[in-house]
């Protein structure tokens, strides 16, 4: 009987792929409709079917696929995205549509990007509603409602399922989500910290017959729960067997779908803020929560935070620049490890940007300090939200105007030159590379394949 399941999941998965490769948007809407779990299934050399619609540039059947969510940071088996199939074969109204960009856009930002892909951690798929946020009457009433969806942290870890794949190697990450009546006790606990998310965003607008909103119900609204409560007491609360809360943050956050990655990079970097801000900075008192989780109030009534707008009293962000050093003959980037890195991982050079200094300055400073090289032109690629505990990675391009290396050990172990016929071998993985880059998910990968994709086709 399993033989024959797994046979007739085999055949539907290849009647979607095919469908998609076709270019037959109807049937990819209506097997997707019927097995949602469709919209992300590989077939040969790890082909999805926004692949396959990418590669024939099918451009109404990779709308489709958006539409209904699925993930544009997949691979295949040379580590290609649907994007960079679509600009090979030369698809580039498809390309810009996996790039989210407008053609009227460039027209009024000629230097803009048409290729620039959104990063792993920056999908909103919430709409945050922060008008909505000083509001206590409408935000009690969601948390009672039925469908509100509510997400369990212990310690900064969010609860998750495991999917087990690959031979009972720990596969993807599923965000558990809660209903009112299974965390209301946790509601009700001093020590609970509750955040406001945001309300699911709508994939098609009301018919035209509600158009003033007369009986069409609210989305589901989204909460983030922190709670001192013991973990294993909370995954007791989970109905699947798999649920657990991730140990290693930098590993484990990057398994979820671009969908789930934002939701979680919005929660856990709010919530870091709480844990962080529990007394006033001014003048030590005990803060109370306020705003939906989004801003935290001395409860002392002379305490200057009160007056005037402060830093202090609301979440915070640290900007974080990150760049990948060109050689002045343009064949060869600067990357640099760190202890703490995977044996052979080489990255893009990182560092804080201090107050009062420019990106540029930064990227400048932080180069020089880490590798003794000197950089002069900087142009800004993309930044990615990041919640270790909570920076924003701006992501740049600098040149190099020296190439003497002399590392400060301090902060890295070893940088060096790389050629880029090294680098695409890494990336692409023919042959055993002499050294591995980050993960897909990081910025800093996307920084190297942004400058491997500059000259060459992928």
């Amino acid at each position: 009987m399993t033989s024959l399941q797994l046979s007739a999941k085999e055949e539907m998965v290849e009647k979607f792929l095919d469908a998609a490769a076709r270019g037959d948007v109807s049937q990819v809407s209506t097997l997707l409709s019927l097995v949602p779990s469709l919209i992300n299934q590989a077939g040969y050399s790890g082909w999805t079917a926004l692949m396959l619609a990418a590669r024939n540039g099918h451009y109404h059947v990779v709308e489709a696929l958006l539409s209904h969510g699925c993930d544009k940071f997949s691979v295949n088996g040379s580590s290609q995205t649907a994007s960079d199939i679509a600009k090979f074969w030369g698809h580039r109204h498809v390309s810009n549509l996996l790039g989210r960009t407008d053609d009227g856009c460039q027209r009024v930002l000629p230097g803009s990007d048409l290729d620039q892909q959104e990063s792993y951690f920056s999908r909103e798929t919430l709409d945050r509603l922060s008008g909505k946020r000083t509001d206590r009457v409408w935000l009690e009433e969601r948390q009672s409602d039925p469908d509100t969806v509510y997400l369990l942290f212990s310690n900064l870890s969010p609860m998750v399922s495991c999917s087990q794949e690959d031979d009972g190697a720990g596969g993807d990450s599923k965000l558990c989500r809660f209903r009112y009546e299974a965390v209301k006790d946790l509601l009700q606990k001093p020590a609970t910290v509750l955040i406001f998310l945001g309300v699911e965003r709508r994939r098609k607008p009301p018919s035209s017959s509600s158009q003033t909103g007369e009986g069409v119900p609210e989305p589901p609204a989204w909460f983030a729960i922190s709670t001192d409560e013991d973990a294993a007491e909370l995954l007791k609360r989970c109905r699947e067997k798999s649920c657990s809360f991730p140990k290693t943050p930098n590993r484990d956050l990057l398994k979820f779908t671009e969908e789930e990655a934002g939701v979680v990079a919005q929660a856990r970097s709010v919530l870091a803020w709480h844990g962080r801000y529990s007394f006033c900075p001014t003048c030590g008192s005990s803060t109370r929560l306020e705003e939906g989780g989004y801003k935290r109030s001395c409860v002392n009534s002379n305490c200057r935070s009160l007056k005037g707008v402060h830093n202090t009293c609301y979440p915070r962000v640290d900007p974080v620049v990150i760049m990948l050093v060109i050689h002045p003959d343009g064949n060869q980037c600067l990357l640099g490890r760190k202890k703490i890195f995977p044996a052979g991982m080489f990255s893009c050079l990182a560092g804080f940007i201090e107050p009062g200094e420019t990106i540029e300055e930064a990227v400048r400073r932080e180069v020089e300090e880490e590798s003794g090289v000197k950089v002069g032109p900087v142009q800004y690629v993309s930044c990615q939200p990041w919640p270790m505990p909570s920076n924003l990675m701006i992501g740049c391009l600098t040149v190099a105007i020296t190439t003497d290396i002399k590392v400060d050990e301090n902060e890295i172990e070893e940088a060096r030159w790389f050629p880029r016929q090294q680098v695409t071998d890494s990336l692409f993985r023919g042959a055993p590379p002499a050294f591995t880059v980050p993960p897909r998910q990081t910025i800093a990968h996307q920084l190297i394949r942004h400058w491997i994709g500059m000259n060459s086709n992928l």
